[in-house]
């Protein structure tokens, strides 16, 4: 199969290019994450007329922390300049409308997924797999490129299941190559968990709910991060060097310092402590 491969910086956010999708499609509840309660196809009162949040530079002292954190890999743009042809759902119908917000979650998962077997195929170690992975790169992608219709009709779970197949077997490999024991922690609930200092090289990490944990000076060299909850864990001074499957919106949920070590895939928190 030719060498297929994403751009990863257009799996970023471009809220330029985007109608508020994020702040109008999706619901929330009042919580430490939002200040109120939204339902899903409802403006977010903070949301200007021209698309932009009117208390963007305030988000976390106003209550919205979860606006922060939340990334949607560029669905944003992608449903509202590609799949609706730069159509702003305020000017429409309303039934052009809902079916903005329906398509838009799909696509985001659809674009997460493209993240996900993008740096996969960056991993060597991961290479016995890298023909499915781009085969399943370029079937991702194509999916993402469909109609509204096609978007709407889409068994967006059962796509996910194939693609996790993959990436399982892509966690594997890679891990497969860390010293010692590869801790299993699928899944585990380490929610306030003391792991100062522990060692996790290479452990499976994969949904793991590690809220408000203690990780100082922890050791994630070459884990598995895909789907686990960081939100308030505490990554000061941690080794993140080789982790994988880490997005944005999960280290920007956790706390972190200028000695916490982090993988090329991902940028330091602006939020984070900065020691001189």
């Amino acid at each position: 199969m030719p060498e297929h491969t994403v751009d990863r910086a257009a799996l970023r956010a471009d809220c330029g290019q985007c109608f508020g999708l994020c702040c109008v499609a999706l619901p929330f509840a009042r919580s430490a994450d939002f200040a109120i309660d939204k339902d899903a196809g409802k403006p977010c009162p903070n949301l200007r007329t021209d698309h932009r949040c009117g208390i963007h530079t305030q988000l976390r002292e106003r209550g919205f922390t979860g606006c922060t954190v939340y990334d949607c890999f560029g669905a944003g743009q992608q449903v509202s300049q590609v799949t609706f042809g730069g159509q702003d759902w305020r000017t429409g119908p309303p039934e052009r409308a809902r079916q903005v917000f329906d398509v838009f979650p799909v696509v985001r998962q659809l674009r997460e997924l493209l993240w996900y077997l993008t740096e996969a195929l960056t991993l060597p170690a991961a290479r016995p797999v890298h023909a499915d992975l781009r085969g399943a790169l370029a079937d991702t992608e194509r999916l993402t490129d469909g109609t509204p219709e096609a978007l709407a009709a889409l068994d967006v779970a059962a796509h996910r299941q194939r693609v996790n197949a993959l990436l399982l077997r892509t966690s594997e490999l890679v891990r497969s190559g860390a010293r010692g024991r590869k801790k299993n922690r699928r899944h585990a609930d380490l929610m306030g968990a003391r792991l100062r200092g522990a060692d996790l090289a290479g452990a499976d990490l994969r949904g793991a709910y590690l809220i408000a944990a203690d990780l100082t000076g922890a050791d994630l060299r070459g884990a598995d991060l895909i789907g686990a909850d960081l939100r308030d864990a505490d990554l000061t001074d941690a080794d993140l060097t080789g982790a994988f499957f880490l997005t944005q919106p999960q280290l920007t949920a956790a706390r972190g310092s200028a000695g916490t070590r982090l993988p090329g895939s991902v940028g330091r928190p602006v939020h984070w402590t900065v020691v001189p």
